[in-house]
């Protein structure tokens, strides 16, 4: 090498070559199990906890303990294999958070089965066409939405969901006869079935890079990265490994964050899990007190709701117990962690980006007395690698430059299932897959977010992240909430429009907020328009709903 080649490349961080574009992570590689025969339960109950509690209903108290919980999860399992459930079905999962969500889904894979997971307030055309994508064989569902499977050809035991002892047995009497093992049935003395860590294990359905809904295909070797890299990792980074820390679970669990955290992966740790059926800010902070939650993992409208609530009641809403809260799933605006570290300082907060397709792998947050990037999406989990690719060209790029998100690593999922095209679109020959998102190392390693690679916004040739627009948008006091989208334009191409909720009393003008960004942006990216909402459109998670807005623009037309 030149010795001009040598000063370039020393210019670059260790993580970073320039010769390949890939970055690597800044943390020590982690060592993942090697045995080709190691499915994800096997895994989990290798790591004993004795009879402390891992699951506690928020509202009963009914509580289930780690011994109780292997116990549960392989007579379930044996109920399953005598109801005619073999190695390879696909079981579908329709149920809200309860502590026994995890029982059925640790339970299926037990037996060699696989779990597909389903919103249950989902329609009945949109059960009808999962169930068929996959061939589902069997469901769980809860009671409300039982007759809606079973009308659909589909075998279904219903779950109790407020769980208080024996109250509600005689409800649920062939999901407890599962539980039950009554048929004296023994998993192990009756083979239990060889498991790969390249078998698949569930589906769980995304809309990837493209839109439409598909079916990501999860292995066990997948869940086991995944329980390394992300939740003992992260544990181990913040010195928490202790079987002491109460998390509260009111994030669904048919989603990749909740499922990650509560129904594989904290049962690594031995920590306590407090259950939610679903998020309530009132019952949340009660919840907290009454269980002493250090732990709360969060998506942007909880954040949200949680500071609102803190600051409403400070005498009586201090979460002292709180020790960590982790935020996911969605971009946060800068305005919301501003007001949560202010409302609750005592409080670490960090971000997370993870996809389905990366089964939740991909950056945690990192504070340390060096590093308080709250904004930032975190660190790159160990054993995962990057590049940063430019969105016209396809050329690398070093960090401090912004374009598409590119990874690899033991997370990556299978594929998408009965989809080649769409996996192949995903998926290089090389293993990285592409996530779709816009993003750009800083210095420090640290990764920071822009947006949607779909979302961009094309200006006279020039690109506009929306995210960007956006970030300067809700700095205005007078405004509480922001989304910036694209309008087809004739003569360039599209141009910017923000959606702006005004603070009350407001009388902030059209023109002034134009010249409030002018000031602060160069002249391609002006918002060009602006259009004055109630509230912004957006998923449970707190994602914008851009097609929404695209939809309110076309309607004008």
């Amino acid at each position: 090498m030149a010795a001009t080649d040598v000063n370039a490349a020393a210019a670059f961080p260790a993580w970073y070559s320039p010769e390949t574009g890939i970055y690597d992570s800044t943390h020590p590689s982690v060592s993942l199990p090697d045995s080709p025969f190691l499915d994800v339960v096997s895994y989990i109950f290798s790591h004993t906890h004795d009879d402390r509690s891992a699951f506690v209903d928020s509202s009963t108290g009914f509580s289930i303990s780690y011994s109780e919980l292997a116990r549960l999860v392989t007579s379930l399992a044996c109920g399953l294999r005598r109801l005619g459930v073999s190695r390879g079905d696909v079981v579908l999962l329709l149920l809200p958070n309860s502590v026994y969500y995890p029982v059925a889904f640790l339970g299926v894979l037990c037996l060699g089965g696989v779990v597909t997971t389903m919103n249950p307030f989902s329609s009945i055309q949109e059960i009808r066409r999962q169930m068929a994508d996959c061939g589902v064989r069997f469901a769980f569902a809860s009671s409300d939405r039982l007759v809606d499977v079973r009308r659909l050809g589909v075998r279904a035991i219903a779950v109790p969901e407020n769980v208080a002892g024996d109250r509600d047995r005689v409800n649920f009497l062939d999901f407890y006869g599962l539980i039950s093992n009554s048929g004296g049935v023994d998993l192990v003395s009756a083979a239990k079935p060889l498991i790969r860590q390249d078998d698949m294990a569930a589906i769980v359905y995304s809309s990837g890079t493209t839109g439409v809904s598909k079916g990501v295909v999860l292995t066990h070797r997948n869940l086991i990265s995944m329980v390394e890299l992300f939740v003992k990792f992260e544990a181990s980074q913040y010195s928490s490994l202790s079987s002491d820390n109460v998390y509260l679970a009111s994030m669904p669990m048919f989603h990749i964050y909740g499922l990650s955290l509560f129904v594989l992966g904290l049962l690594a740790l031995g920590s306590k899990v407090i259950v939610m059926q679903r998020f309530n800010p009132r019952e949340a902070v009660r919840a907290i007190d009454k269980y002493h939650v250090s732990h709360l993992p969060v998506v942007p409208p909880m954040l949200k709701a949680l500071t609102e609530a803190a600051k409403s009641a400070p005498e009586t809403c201090s979460l002292k117990s709180l020790k960590q809260v982790s935020c996911g799933a969605a971009s946060l605006n800068p305005r919301n962690i501003e007001e949560l570290v202010q409302t609750l300082p005592h409080l670490d907060f960090i971000q997370g980006y993870g996809m389905t397709e990366s089964t939740a792998v991909g950056t945690r947050g990192f504070n340390t007395e060096k590093f308080k990037k709250y904004s930032s999406i975190g660190l790159l989990a160990p054993n995962m690698q990057a590049k940063v690719v430019d969105c016209k060209t396809g050329n690398f790029l070093p960090p401090g430059l912004t374009g598409e998100l590119l990874l690899r690593g033991p997370a990556i999922m299978k594929g998408y299932l009965n989809n080649a095209e769409a996996t192949a679109l995903a998926i290089d020959e090389d293993g990285w897959l592409r996530t779709g998102d816009i993003i750009h190392f800083d210095g420090d390693g640290f990764l920071h977010m822009h947006g949607r690679l779909k979302e961009i916004i094309k200006y006279n040739g020039f690109q506009i992240a929306p995210a960007d627009l956006e970030a300067i948008l809700i700095s205005h006091p007078d405004i509480t909430d922001v989304a910036v989208a694209g309008a087809v334009n004739e003569e360039c191409g599209e141009i910017p429009v923000a959606f702006v909720v005004r603070r009350n009393g407001s009388t902030i003008s059209e023109e002034g907020l134009i010249d409030f960004v002018a000031k602060q942006v160069a002249p391609y990216k002006k918002v060009r328009e602006v259009v004055f909402i109630s509230s912004i459109p957006k998923s449970p998670s707190g994602k914008i709903l851009r097609r929404e807005l695209k939809r309110l623009l076309a309607s004008r037309l």
